[in-house]
């Protein structure tokens, strides 16, 4: 049975946010705006060594490119421990992998907040692998592993 969208705001995680969790937010981004739907969408890292103002990856850029997806030029990583402001903002937290889930929980208190692996809002089990060092065939794999997820998850509602 399908349900209307009922999310505001998504925050995406991944490790340091300079590969997954930015093709991430330029999915549901263009999605969002595809389907006239004012959805807030953020994306950031939560392992230790996430730092502000990284780069993002030439080949996420590149496979979302591939794709008519353009990243922001101006996009740079963002630290969650510095802003937990975003994750109390949230209303829906997509995680890459488990250890992302486990990492903000341990950082921060969800309480009722929704937190998913981008796995099992599709309704699967895993995680989405990090595609660094493995050239930009590993980023297309990961680009494609996260549009099935997604759309996958967009089944269960109604826009």
């Amino acid at each position: 049975m399908e349900k209307k969208f009922p999310y505001k705001s998504i925050l995406v995680v991944c490790s340091v946010n300079t590969a997954r969790s930015p093709m991430v937010e330029g999915f549901l981004k263009d999605f969002f705006l595809k389907n006239n739907l004012n959805v807030k969408v953020k994306s950031g890292g939560i392992s230790s060594h996430a730092r502000d103002g990284m780069l993002i990856s030439m080949d996420a850029n590149l496979a979302m490119k591939e794709i008519g997806i353009l990243l922001p030029k101006d996009s740079l990583s963002i630290d969650l421990k510095k802003y937990p402001l975003l994750i109390e903002e949230a209303d829906l937290i997509l995680t890459l992998t488990d250890k992302h889930r486990k990492e903000i929980n341990t950082f921060y208190d969800i309480n009722s907040k929704e937190i998913l692996t981008l796995r099992e809002f599709a309704g699967e089990k895993g995680d989405i692998v990090d595609p660094s060092m493995k050239e930009l065939e590993g980023f297309r794999l990961a680009r494609d592993e996260i549009y099935d997820c997604l759309m996958k998850g967009f089944k269960k509602y109604t826009f």
